[in-house]
């Protein structure tokens, strides 16, 4: 029996299918829509100058409002479907932070949405939802 379901969630259509798909097929379980954001995307906007990097609170302050906002589409998305979701946010690593998520919150199955690399780019870059399922401790479901 499937309890606690996480949603990783990111500005992606098909994340917003992985949410679905968690609303409709488990609409009893706790489901929580998670969006971790990446602290090289801070990097990224500053730059390794060192007068750039004053700016970097504001920038992560910046990041996790657009995830807050992300979080509440979310938790609209599910009131469509008669669900009302938990929501999470967080810094790290994507996919190593949404198998650490998993593992610290007794989730009991992972709904991820694939972004349908396929081929070269695939097996150059990877995807998280393919890390998410190799390190995964619960069964996931990649939805397309």
């Amino acid at each position: 029996m499937v309890d606690h379901v996480l949603v990783p969630v990111d500005d992606s259509e098909q994340s917003m299918d992985a949410l679905e798909f968690a609303c409709t097929q488990y609409p009893e379980a706790t489901i929580t829509a998670l969006h971790v954001i990446d602290p090289g995307d801070f990097y990224g906007a500053t730059g390794i100058e060192g007068s750039a990097m004053t700016n970097y609170e504001q920038i992560q302050k910046n990041h996790e409002n657009w995830a807050e906002n992300r979080l509440e589409e979310a938790r609209k998305q599910a009131a469509d479907f008669g669900v009302e979701i938990e929501t999470d946010h967080m810094v790290g690593g994507i996919s190593r932070s949404i198998v650490n998520y998993a593992e610290e919150h007794d989730v009991d199955h992972i709904a991820i949405g694939s972004h349908g690399r396929t081929g070269a780019s695939r097996l150059l870059l990877g995807s998280v939802a393919e890390k998410v399922a190799r390190r995964s401790p619960v069964p996931v479901t990649i939805v397309r």
